[in-house]
């Protein structure tokens, strides 16, 4: 190198026994060879390099109120104090201590210091001095990560965690592949004890308050002696005045992924200042019950109490339960606040300004777990439709506001799934998403959704924006169409039929639809099978009481009833065809362009049901199930058949009166089939 710096090359006449040019190297003292483009890494440790990594995203965002030029705002500290208490407060033992000492942050990490530490004492728990070993460690709060984050945490610490080549994470439920109603129990106290439903019929199985502590204990138990659990903060119904705040803790990541899809995701400003929640679960389901507690059947227990407002899971980590658990909740809360709350679909049409429901129930037996949904009334695929936007597809809320959705996400069946049949689910598969007991190939980790290895009870979980033509927020205004979505495998249904009021509330009551030969083992007949409220498992209350709610509003409101029957014409299943798709379709719009409403109509025996002569691209001939019918005779006794069936259902509610004159009641009994 020259003088200047500069690199030279010798002469010819220099150059070594190899014949190469010799490189000189020569420089000044003074000069060092070193690239200065950029500064260098601010870190003196790897540690400390990968500390500059992330930055911190926590808003510094005063409380609600707190306005003017001496207004005073809490500091981080302050504030992370105060949400720490709370979540003390949630997993405290009622027997023997106060709550545990909580700290934020995982374990794993070296983030958290002993000065970061708080030891906790909520007020309203009284200390006691016997203390426990317990008490002596701290939990580590995973509170309301991201999704990003708790793909790590499942991915690492989780077995049977992986991404999938869309970028979902696939995960397992455990042993339990469906939910468990047998177990699920609610206390009976003073105040339940004249507001629910119980006895035959009711899916409220009774326990007392006594062994819902013990249950209780158990469950917190287990979470405090983790070493870190996840904690979420979220809210339940898009309307902002019924709005309920939950917090759910569990033991597992793929728990607190499925609860951020599926409940409402609260901002940072109202993560700062949510406060006490109103109703708490416990998600110990890794853990078993105490088989000799008392009401206990099996290892598994999921317990509601709604005076304490809380819900234990015991031996079970399929994360439906909480889905369900939590709608339970709003079936009890909503209508004592004059809110119907109810199991449907919800759609706002864009062409034509107005929202409907559509109803409906599926069932099926997945070995010993009675499970909604099954057979397919099309409920899903009408629902995908580009004219109207989706509100929801599962639990919504009407109330003087109009609709809401009461959840944040979707929970989908994946048996079967296609790109060309589902496309909006199918695409909704993506990074976030959820997908529950899957089935993929090793190497590609692409799903193979026909696939029943593990269950046939597979599951996508994934937030309602990933849904192109979601509405939010997830609220519309009074619906003026309410569609009663059936599968009729008998072949005596209308595909289309005007209910009166009175109609409306008994198949609303009866939730009808059928079991198909090879749905369930032994069954080679059709099947009736009815849930009342098209949601049987979930309601709390009566079902006359939530039918007089909606008959109520529907009055109120204009709304015009319809029951649907996506299933079979001509004959029976096994002997007719199972109605088009497209043919429901063209129904379904008559409906929300009000061209049915117009249109002339003559009523069939026995139902009484008003169906039209005539829908533009409909076959004027399919809208009478018996003009279809080779055989008359054999229409005839399946249609006495399926009413008979009506009848002995509809027992069970015949002493319950709605309204206090017991006048809606006459007209809803004389509503049924008559033969």
């Amino acid at each position: 190198m020259s003088e200047n710096g500069e690199f030279s090359f010798a002469s010819k006449g220099e150059s070594g026994s190899n014949q190469l040019p010799k490189i000189q190297t020569i420089k000044k003292e003074t000069q060092v060879c070193h690239d200065d483009s950029t500064p260098p890494v601010k870190a003196q440790t790897i540690d400390e390099l990968h500390s500059l990594q992330k930055k911190r995203s926590a808003p510094t965002t005063p409380i609600k109120g707190s306005k003017g030029p001496f207004s005073v705002t809490i500091s981080e500290e302050e504030r992370q104090k105060q949400q720490l208490q709370s979540i003390s407060a949630s997993l405290a033992s009622l027997t023997r201590e106060t709550g545990p000492k909580v700290v934020k942050g995982d374990p794993a990490r070296k983030a958290a210091s002993e000065s970061n530490k708080v030891t906790l004492v909520p007020s309203h728990y009284t200390p006691t001095p016997n203390i426990s070993d317990s008490a002596l460690k701290f939990t580590h709060i995973l509170y309301n990560l991201s999704p990003a984050e708790l793909y790590e945490q499942a991915i690492k610490y989780e077995k049977g965690s992986f991404i999938t080549s869309t970028g979902a994470i696939a995960t397992l439920s455990g042993a339990k592949t469906g939910r468990s109603p047998r177990d699920k129990r609610v206390v009976k106290d003073k105040t339940t004890e004249d507001e629910l439903w119980w006895g035959k019929g009711s899916p409220n199985i009774e326990m007392d308050e006594h062994t819902f502590l013990v249950n209780r204990e158990r469950a917190v138990d287990y979470l405090n002696s983790l070493d870190k659990v996840f904690v979420n903060d979220q809210f339940l119904n898009w309307d902002p005045e019924h709005r309920i705040k939950v917090r759910i803790v569990s033991a597992r990541a793929y728990h607190s992924l499925f609860m951020y899809n599926m409940c409402i995701r609260p901002t940072p400003e109202e993560l700062e200042n949510f406060g006490t929640p109103d109703f708490t679960i416990y998600n110990a389901g890794q853990f078993p019950c105490n088989r000799y507690t008392h009401h206990m059947t099996s290892s598994t227990s999921i317990d509601i109490n709604l005076s304490r407002k809380e819900m234990v899971i015991l031996g079970t980590q399929y994360a439906g339960e909480m889905k369900k658990g939590l709608f339970s909740l709003m079936h009890y809360l909503m209508p004592k606040r004059q809110i119907l709350s109810l199991h449907f679909w919800l759609q706002y049409g864009q062409k034509w300004r107005c929202c409907s429901f559509l109803w409906t129930i599926r069932c099926r037996i997945f070995g010993s777990i009675f499970s909604c949904e099954a057979i397919r009334t099309g409920k899903t695929t009408l629902s995908t439709d580009p004219n109207r936007y989706l509100i929801g597809d599962d639990e919504h809320c009407w109330s003087e506001n109009g609709v809401s959705n009461i959840e944040g996400g979707c929970y989908a069946k994946c048996i079967d799934l296609s790109k060309e049949k589902e496309p909006d689910i199918w695409n909704a598969i993506k990074f976030g998403t959820v997908l529950e007991n899957v089935v993929f190939d090793e190497h590609s980790r692409e799903v193979d959704y026909r696939e029943k290895s593990v269950t046939e009870n597979t599951r996508a979980a994934y937030p309602i924006e990933y849904i192109p033509n979601a509405k939010i927020p997830c609220i519309g205004p009074h619906p003026k169409n309410v569609i009663l979505l059936a599968c009729d495998a008998f072949g005596v249904l209308p595909p289309v039929s005007k209910l009166s009021l009175a109609q409306t509330m008994y198949h609303f009551i009866s939730g009808y639809t059928a079991l198909v030969a090879g749905t369930e083992e032994g069954v080679k007949q059709p099947q009736a099978t009815f849930s009342a409220c098209f949601g049987a498992a979930f309601i709390m209350l009566h079902p006359t009481k939530y039918a007089a709610m909606l008959a109520e509003k529907m009055q109120k409101h204009a709304a015009t009833g319809w029951l649907v029957n996506t299933g079979w014409s001509g004959g029976s299943y096994g002997s007719g065809n199972r109605i088009k798709l497209a043919y429901t379709r063209k129904i379904i719009d008559a409906i929300h362009s009000g061209a049915l409403l117009k249109a002339n109509y003559t009523k069939t025996e026995v139902f009484g049901l008003e169906i039209p002569t005539e829908i533009q691209e409909v076959p004027s001939e399919i809208l009478d199930p018996q003009n279809i019918w080779s055989d008359n005779n054999a229409y005839k006794d399946s249609l006495l058949k399926l009413a008979g069936l009506f009848k002995n259902n509809f027992v069970g509610f015949m002493d319950h009166k709605i309204g206090e004159d017991n006048k809606l009641s006459e007209e809803i009994l004389a509503a049924g089939p008559i033969y």
